[in-house]
């Protein structure tokens, strides 16, 4: 009998930085395999650095033909897919076009809209009553044998829908192995009886995996231009459509160009996601008209490993991306998160920021995952989540950063991920 195959299965058939990622560190962690993309749409993302994705239920109900094919391991391989709703999800599949409408339709029914997204997502899931699409659910698949997560997200799960966190819950129950990647969703996951391990996100890998790739890329097309023309170097800052409105774009950009004065670095705005509900290229045009430095520009590539390089060959990060963050990680980089009403000086690592003790269960805190991670895994006193009131005071306690010390928990992040990783595999056998 051949080995069994593997099964990725993810969020990665949208355009989103980290969800991108994860399947090619997956990959790389799994040589000689027969490795299966799966995600809840069809969808070729290639050209963009990504994969070509078929729906779950498609791949599934193709192993189940195979006359001489062992049951297949399924792989969760990572983001935030616990408190990820089939709402949200069918939305972030839409084409740009259609999502407009669709919002102004059904987003004032709760129930409509649901009822929606559940059947539209319902071949992919093979439940047409799922509220957690991308979280699996092994009873639904029969050629599907083993079910691991490595290094997925729920940081807020305990304040979304109780349906929604029930079903989470049960699925994770049922599954072989269970690795989330930071300490709110592990508390909240031991609280309801079950025992996850803890490990860093999949993405501290890319420099690890992907380093010399990286490397490449920063020596051609958008990125060796971006290094020609900030030859005392640039920082990375991205912004979510969310921060899109007038005044947040006039005070950021006003607070930036204070630390272009003071560094003598460039700005270069670019998107970690261009799926729906991510980043817009409009909004990074109108804040960098408003601007008086002029060492600004924007990087249009979407290409995951063009975002990589301008990431890597930069002097730190700044923005509303996870990943982005993350990915800044890897390299030993200073980095600092941003959001909207976060209220107070700058969260450091460790710390709790404001919002998490004000939100209610029913207004989950947007910044959740990315304050939850930098609690769990940031340098003590490193700056986490950033009111964008106070981006150039975060950024400049980024910036002070001990480069020694970045880099030595960089390799502390590789060095437990890897075998959190092998040991999640090997719980399943």
């Amino acid at each position: 009998m051949q080995r069994p195959p593997t099964i990725l299965f993810g969020a990665f058939d949208r355009h989103n930085l980290g969800d991108l990622l994860f399947p090619h560190v997956a990959a790389a962690l799994l040589p000689g395999r027969e490795l299966l993309f799966a995600g809840l749409a069809d969808r070729d993302l290639r050209a963009l650095g990504g994969h070509r994705v078929r729906p779950l239920g498609t791949v599934a109900a193709e192993l189940a033909t195979r006359p001489d094919a062992a049951p297949a391991t399924l792989i969760h391989v990572g983001g935030e897919i616990l408190c990820c709703d089939a709402w949200q999800a069918a939305v972030m599949l839409l084409p740009d076009d259609e999502v407009a409408p669709i919002i102004a339709r059904l987003d004032a029914q709760p129930a409509a809209r649901m009822a929606w997204a559940q059947q539209r997502l319902a071949d992919a899931t093979g439940d047409p009553r799922a509220r957690a699409p991308y979280v699996a659910a092994r009873a639904r698949f029969p050629a599907i044998a083993r079910v691991l997560h490595a290094g997925v997200g729920g940081a807020d799960l305990d304040r979304r829908d109780p349906a929604l966190r029930a079903e989470v819950l049960a699925k994770l129950a049922s599954a072989d192995g269970v690795a989330v990647r930071d300490q709110r969703s592990l508390a909240q996951l031991e609280a309801a009886g079950l025992a996850p391990r803890l490990v860093p996100d999949p993405a501290v890998m890319v420099a690890e995996l992907f380093g010399a790739r990286i490397a490449e890329r920063r020596r051609a097309g958008e990125p060796a231009r971006v290094q020609r023309a900030f030859p005392r170097g640039y920082l990375a800052v991205q912004f979510a459509a969310e921060f899109g409105d007038d005044a947040t774009l006039a005070n950021s950009a006003g607070q930036l160009d204070r630390i272009a004065a003071a560094t003598g670095l460039g700005i270069v705005l670019f998107r970690a996601g261009a799926a729906p509900w991510h980043d817009s290229l409009e909004v990074l045009q109108r804040a960098a008209s408003r601007f008086r430095t002029a060492a600004v520009a924007i990087f249009e590539s979407l290409d995951v490993w063009d975002l990589c390089a301008l990431i890597a060959g930069s002097r730190g990060f700044c923005g509303s991306s996870l990943h982005g963050r993350i990915v800044a990680m890897a390299f030993g980089l200073p980095r600092v998160n941003l959001a909207i009403g976060a209220g107070g000086p700058p969260a450091r690592a460790g710390e709790e920021g404001p919002a998490s003790d004000e939100a209610s269960a029913s207004d989950p805190d947007p910044a959740a995952k990315h304050r939850a991670f930098a609690e769990t895994w940031e340098l003590p006193g490193l700056p986490g989540v950033v009111d964008i009131g106070q981006l150039a005071e975060g950024l400049h306690a980024a910036l002070a950063a001990d480069p020694e010390q970045l880099a030595r928990l960089s390799r502390r992040l590789v060095e437990a991920y890897r075998p959190g990783f092998d040991a999640i595999l090997a719980a399943a056998r």
